[in-house]
């Protein structure tokens, strides 16, 4: 197979990653750009300020080709992927006609409000981003998720009258829309200049952000389960067909075309919690570090390695942002005492939470389902650490793999873009050429009897004393706390 090479797009609530890969899955070349912190004025808005997202690709684009030293002739192509969940309101000529709405804005949870003459076109990051790179109104369809008029039988828009009506876009306000794996467009010479990128170079359309990390990740068999660890932790299993009115997952389309992926529950601001606490130990942290020779995430597993599993009791809930229909939620961390290393104690508490919160929502998806995986794969920057490894396969009991690509969105993006130009026949084979695994982690057996005990006895239980008191403090400060609905019920249209 002659050398040829494949750029992933992996678009973040916090960076664009742009990687390069050649078509065995080993990376040549990577690019960042940062993006600026959100605009967030209120509890509801959550804004990209200016036009940050594409800054910020620009930027990671320029940072990749400064890094390339190979024959640019040889790059095939592109596969473009970025966040879900989020709304582009853009002039007619494909410019926004206001600040790009990131997915923990409490209007993306409600149907489109006409409210600015401007808007000709509402659609989402990728399809701005597609329309910027090669200047077509077009958009992968698995990017539409939520509040959007999709028929997901067809993987097209709806055509009936009262879905239309129920998320109020009309067709005339939404791209054209192309299955995962097909050229979206090419590159133009406006945006060669602005990213570095080769004009004419096709871009190719994956779908959503973490979909496209399942599939980096290798996720195309029903034995497997895969949790992605980012600022939003995900957590999905193959499916076969859309389920109804169920309440513990949904069904998201997969990167792979008129495949489903089964979605249960995660975590919102997951990762982010690990992130807060990081920064809130600040200077004392850096220097325990750096005495150790260490950064400040090797210190911390270091350090928390040494603490017990079960942290002798001290518990986190991860509320700390919490569900719409849930407004009186907050993170708690409980069970302190004179005797623990807080930073050790804190830091293993709050990835024991991430791991005893997804296993529990693992295991309701899968109750309702009936159905069980057989091993799990973990990807995203929390997966470098082997305690963190460690306590998934021990909280979930069953062998945890890591890949090699842990950053595994830009991979699955380039998969896209392997099989969309030929160079694979299947999505089979592409996944068995381009991920690799780089290692597996097992059960420890005492480590599973005690968080099976914490999990029965505590975690599970816990919630029933706290949301009693969080809903007290809530109408002191808010008014009434509303109706707890529960666990939302899903259902596709």
């Amino acid at each position: 197979m002659s050398k040829k090479y494949l750029i992933g797009i992996d678009g973040g609530s916090q960076s664009t990653k742009v990687v390069m890969y050649d078509l065995e899955g080993n990376v040549v070349c990577e690019g960042k750009g940062l993006l600026r912190p959100m605009h967030i004025p209120d509890a509801d808005t959550v804004e990209h300020p200016d036009d940050d997202l594409w800054v910020s690709l620009c930027a990671a684009g320029k940072d990749l080709m400064d890094r390339f030293t190979g024959n640019s002739d040889e790059i095939a192509g592109i596969g473009l992927g970025s966040i879900r969940y989020t709304r582009a309101l853009l002039k007619a000529d494909g410019t926004p006609a206001a600040q790009l709405i990131n997915w923990q804005d409490a209007r993306i949870s409600r149907p489109y409000e006409h409210k600015n003459d401007d808007v000709a076109y509402v659609t989402s990051f990728t399809g701005y981003l597609a329309k910027r790179l090669t200047g077509e109104f077009k958009d992968n369809i698995g990017n539409y998720m939520g509040q959007w008029p999709v028929d997901f039988e067809t993987w097209q828009w709806s055509e009936d009258d009262d879905v239309i009506k129920k998320f109020n876009i009309p067709r005339s306000k939404l791209f054209n829309t192309q299955m995962p794996g097909t050229t979206l467009g090419c590159i133009t010479k406006e945006a060669a200049a602005a990213t570095g990128f080769a004009e004419g170079l096709p871009v190719i359309a994956t779908t959503s952000d973490k979909p496209v990390e399942a599939l980096g990740a290798g996720l195309i068999d029903d034995e497997t389960a895969f949790i992605s660890l980012g600022t939003y932790i995900a957590l999905m299993m193959n499916g076969k067909e859309i389920p109804r009115n169920t309440q513990h997952y949904w069904a998201v389309m997969s990167s792979i075309p008129k495949v489903l992926l089964y979605e249960g529950y995660g975590i919102r601001r997951g990762m982010w919690t690990v992130s807060w606490l990081r920064d809130l130990l600040g200077e004392s942290l850096i220097q325990n570090a750096k005495a150790s020779g260490l950064s400040p995430e090797e210190y911390l597993n270091k350090v928390a390695s040494a603490v017990p599993a079960g942290c002798d009791g001290l518990v986190t809930l991860l509320d700390w942002l919490q569900n719409p229909w849930e407004p009186y939620k907050r993170g708690i961390i409980l069970g302190f005492h004179a005797g623990m290393d807080y930073p050790a104690f804190m830091y293993r508490s709050i990835l024991e939470s991430i791991a005893l919160t997804m296993k529990n929502n693992y295991d309701r998806m899968c109750s309702e389902m009936g159905h069980w995986a057989k091993q799990l794969i973990v990807t995203g920057g929390g997966s470098n650490s082997d305690l963190f490894m460690q306590i998934f396969a021990d909280v979930f009991n069953m062998p945890t793999k890591r890949n090699a690509i842990n950053g595994s969105a830009s991979l699955g993006s380039a998969i896209n873009a392997a099989v969309g130009l030929g160079f694979y026949g299947s999505y089979e084979e592409a996944v068995g050429k381009m991920v690799k695994i780089k290692d597996v982690f097992t059960p420890v057996g005492e480590n599973v009897e005690i968080y099976e005990k914490i999990n029965k006895d505590l975690f599970l239980v816990l919630p029933q004393y706290t949301d009693e008191v969080l809903k007290k403090s809530y109408s002191i400060f808010h008014g009434d706390a509303g109706q707890a609905g529960g666990i939302q019920s899903w259902s596709m249209t």
